[in-house]
């Protein structure tokens, strides 16, 4: 399906008045050598932090812009998802407080506590399938269309989805116009495709990158087989439990040429950058949202840039996992 700025444009007034415009914060650390944590490089790095949005997702933009479209005959049947936790706990939040009761949020039985507690305290109706967000995808999408139910997608084809999660490039051009390069997280890609479009449409020179994590590095294999990788496995135990599993098709078609390069991080780096979040920043981040932080402590000079915009896209961080990070690095 056709995707470009204006459904960004047309996403960010329908959902004005439900989302937060979050804040576009300048980093204490990265690259002005303060304290020593980081080298002093004259770059300037800035926070967009979604982890402080409504659910603490990026992800409501996407599930509310597509929310509101419905026909009343599409809410009747009523509505479900498939997470792995962040997208559900949108979709329970948006169907919330628009009326639409009891969502059925489809996730892995390895979802955190914390993102199942979080959907059922929006009203979601959570179903436990599969043990990893491919398997649950799969059983999911077949349920679904058993029931008859109105799939709120979070990242495969639809235009609405990719405009909502877009808003968020456009917010960051609007609140620093000097934004030379920005680095966003990449599960299934909506994030990644949405900034690039509206913020390459805002200055046509900016750069964006997206980031992986390396147990789940999709669009990397994918663009490099010549495959698009609907299901992928994770390889390893992973924090960005929001990355994994296969890629989207509209951003599979559109991102070899909208993203400027797409950077791989390990597992380690990601951790380091969760709790360096916590410690240094003073920001609780999930996993997956410090993939741009990662990117930054292991790639600065690949990167380049001279005012750097970091999407920290989540802040669903399960407490014990917060706990293991801070102990396994005490002077992040």
């Amino acid at each position: 399906m056709p995707f470009d700025f204006q459904e960004v444009w047309e996403a960010r007034e329908r959902i004005r008045g439900y989302v937060r415009k979050t804040p576009l914060e300048e980093s204490y650390y990265l690259g002005t050598g303060l304290g020593g944590r980081f080298p002093k490089t004259g770059r300037r790095y800035f926070f967009k932090l979604e982890c402080l949005q409504r659910a603490k997702s990026f992800k409501i933009r996407g599930a509310l812009n597509k929310m509101l479209t419905l026909t009343p005959g599409e809410v009747r049947r009523g509505v479900a998802a498939v997470s792995s936790g962040n997208h559900g706990s949108s979709v329970a939040y948006a169907a919330s407080i628009l009326g639409i009761k009891a969502p059925k949020i489809i996730v892995p039985s390895t979802t955190p506590q914390s993102k199942l507690d979080k959907i059922r305290y929006f009203g979601g109706d959570v179903l436990l399938m599969g043990d990893n967000y491919d398997g649950a995808h799969v059983q999911g999408l077949a349920y679904i269309r058993e029931h008859g139910l109105t799939l709120i997608d979070s990242c495969d084809e639809d235009p609405k989805v990719y405009g909502g999660q877009g808003t968020v490039g456009l917010e960051i051009m609007e609140q620093n116009p000097d934004i030379d390069t920005i680095i966003c997280p990449m599960g299934g890609g909506s994030l990644a495709t949405g900034v690039a479009t509206a913020a390459k449409h805002a200055r046509p020179g900016v750069r964006v990158f997206g980031v992986q994590t390396e147990a789940s590095p999709a669009f990397v294999a994918s663009y490099r087989d010549g495959v698009m990788y609907e299901e992928y496995p994770t390889i390893g135990e992973t924090i960005c439990d929001a990355t994994v599993g296969g890629v989207g098709r509209l951003a599979y078609e559109l991102d070899r040429d909208l993203l400027d390069g797409i950077l791989v991080e390990p597992e380690e780096t990601v951790r380091r950058a969760v709790a360096f979040m916590a410690r240094g920043e003073k920001f609780l981040c999930e996993g997956a949202g410090c993939l741009a932080v990662a990117a930054v402590m292991n790639h600065a000079e690949q990167i380049g840039g001279r005012n750097v915009a970091l999407v920290v896209s989540g802040g669903n961080i399960d407490g014990d996992a917060l706990a293991r990070v801070l102990n396994e690095f005490p002077d992040a």
